[in-house]
């Protein structure tokens, strides 16, 4: 083990050559005996050879309350205008509903165990077209009718149209079976951070087999030098009360097609 003062000086040593104020030191042994202490804990929860962790990451998922789909690779891109489809009738509902507790709560996107988000929020927000990255694959969107075409984020969108579409569409990195989470990297196909925290809705589709089995896995499949988002159903807090509210810090709806045979 590594005295408290020796790894003080191996600490303030990296920051110092990181910052140009020394010269690099020779810290190989550093690197060595960080790579050579012990980790008995258990690094994987589900091995997927008896485990089928895309099924896992679909419970998950659901259980932090997003709507999640399984459909074929093949269905893919139906499902999309179908879910797409869905979301711009309801974004093109009359708005009065958001004025009325009763209907407002009884909405499907409104969280129907809590009142406030009931009454507070509208059905849907008032836009009717669906934001897309830069990147997206162009099959998932060749069946979109006109009436709903997408709009392309380049040049970039403004947070007020953001705020008004009636939601984004993007790929992921990779998710998580263990936690049902959805990671992105914001590589092509899945946009800037702007843009999947702003609209109230998120279709996110998600490979069978970019499914990590635990964190571990996930976090190995990941370039470190990219920003990382991690998502793990809708946005919602509990701060006031313990009230859960949902869309405070990005989506209010999350809806997840997963895709694989």
């Amino acid at each position: 083990m590594t005295a408290p003062g020796a790894a003080r000086d191996q600490i303030l040593a990296r920051i110092r050559a990181a910052t140009g104020a020394t010269a690099a030191p020779a810290l190989q042994g550093a690197d060595a005996a960080y790579a050579a202490l012990p980790r008995h804990y258990l690094r994987a929860h589900h091995d997927p050879a008896s485990c089928d962790i895309v099924d896992l990451f679909a419970e998950r998922a659901a259980d932090y309350r997003a709507v999640v789909e399984r459909v074929p690779a093949s269905g893919l891109a139906p499902a999309i205008v179908r879910v797409l489809a869905a979301r711009a009738a309801a974004a093109a509902a009359p708005s009065a509903a958001a004025d009325d507790p009763i209907a407002a709560q009884d909405s499907p996107i409104a969280a129907p165990d809590d009142p406030i988000a009931a009454r507070d929020s509208p059905i849907a927000p008032p836009g009717g077209r669906f934001a897309v990255p830069d990147g997206l694959p162009a099959e998932w969107l060749t069946a979109v009718p006109a009436d709903i075409a997408p709009a392309r984020d380049d040049p970039p969108l403004s947070a007020a149209e953001l705020d008004q579409a009636a939601g984004v569409v993007t790929g992921c990195a990779v998710a998580i079976a263990e936690t049902g989470t959805i990671i992105l990297d914001h590589s092509p196909g899945q946009g800037r951070r702007a843009l999947t925290l702003v609209p109230d809705f998120h279709l996110v589709v998600v490979r069978a087999d970019q499914v990590a089995a635990d964190l571990p896995d996930a976090l190995a499949r990941l370039d470190p030098a990219r920003p990382h988002t991690l998502i793990s159903g809708p946005s919602a807090t509990s701060d006031i009360e313990l009230i859960r509210v949902e869309g405070v810090h990005g989506p209010r709806t999350l809806h997840v097609l997963l895709a694989g045979e």
